[in-house]
Formats: C-alpha cells, structure tokens, sequence
C-alpha cells in the first residue's frame, strides 16, 4: 500500500516528514481548511519536498483555470477535487495532462453508480468522511462499505487514519485499496504532522 500525508504548510514539518518518504503528500488549496496553504508560502513549503516524494494540490470546487494554474506553475504531480466536481470537469482537466485523485465524502452510503462516470479520467478515488468541512475531521466511517466496491480503479482511504488503524485496514482485504490518506490524526495541531506517529504508520503499511 502507499502513504499519503496530507494538510501539510509548514516548511521544517514538510521537511521531516518528506525524509520519512511517503509516497505522496498534500497541499491544501481551500480557504475554509484549517490547514490552507497561502499562496506566498507555496515555494517555501514546497522546496523542502524529497524528490521521490509526489506533490498533491488540494481543491474544493475551485475554477478550473486557477486548478492548472497552480498545478503546473508549482509542478504538483496530482490534483485532488474534493468538492462537487463533475465528470466533465474531471474530464478537461485530465485532457490537459493532469493526474486526478477524486475524493468522495462518505456517510451511510457510498454512491456507487456515480462514481462510473469519473473512472475514465482518475487515477485514483478517495474515499473521506462526510463533513462540513470537506475533511479533517478525524473520524472513521464505516469501512466495510468498500467490501462492495465495484469498479476496477484503485482507490485510497481516507477519514480519521492513524497508525492505530493499519492492522484493521489490512485485515479488510479490499481488493482495490492502494493505500492510506492521514491527516488530522497525525497532528500536534492543524498542518503539523507528529514525526513519530507518522513514522509508525508508514512503517506499518509497508511491513508485509
């Protein structure tokens, strides 16, 4: 499995978590998040990222113009919609050359047939709890929804994911799971990843 970190702004905890080499890590474009990356602080918090490590740019609902802009301007190896983006959205934007990792907020359900008409342009979906505040908040939703997952893209989980959760997550056995995405359970406070508590959890993803 891989390992996505996300919510990250600060350059030295970018830093210390970018030698721990997770496979990709998140950059939050949304004003309403707690950890919102500001536009002045993009090269500084991204020139601290290893070079093995993948970049991802954040989005909720954003104009398209502006989603290329920043991907391309900044280099960012995927996009993450995590809004109410369209089929047709997702489409443009994969024509243009950009990688797609579409979140999809989930409550008691998972809206399945939906998801049909997104497969042709994402790379991966990612499956988050239902919030307000379009993620971060810390809590699980019901794993076992997956088990009926029936598409064939590869998709992450997401939603209240610590190194607590891994043992659990593997023992699902979910056919398409290609990793974890952790954010706000890793924290010390909004956009500051704990270093050992991150270390632990991409050490047990990659323990066989």
């Amino acid at each position: 499995m891989i390992v996505k970190i996300c919510g990250m702004r600060d350059p030295d905890n970018i830093k210390a978590i970018s030698a721990l080499k997770p496979n990709l890590m998140g950059f939050i474009f949304y004003e309403k998040s707690a950890r919102f990356v500001d536009f002045e602080g993009i090269p500084l918090a991204l020139v601290e990222v290893d070079a093995t490590v993948e970049k991802v740019a954040v989005f909720v609902n954003e104009d398209m113009k502006q989603v290329e802009r920043i991907t391309r301007e900044y280099d960012f190896d995927f996009v993450q919609l995590h809004g109410d983006e369209t089929p047709d959205y997702c489409c443009q934007l994969a024509e243009g050359g950009i990688r797609i990792i579409k979140a999809i907020s989930v409550g008691l359900e998972i809206p399945f047939d939906t998801l049909k008409s997104y497969e042709p342009y994402v790379e991966y979906f990612l499956f988050d709890t239902r919030t307000a505040n379009r993620g971060g908040s810390g809590k699980h939703f019901n794993w076992d929804l997956l088990k009926r997952y029936p598409l064939s893209t590869p998709f992450l989980l997401s939603g209240g994911i610590s190194e607590n959760d891994i043992e659990e997550i593997k023992d699902l056995e979910l056919s398409y799971l290609a990793g974890v995405d952790a954010n706000s359970r890793l924290e010390t406070a909004p956009g500051l990843k704990d270093i050992d508590a991150s270390k632990e959890l991409i050490n047990q993803v990659r323990t066989v």
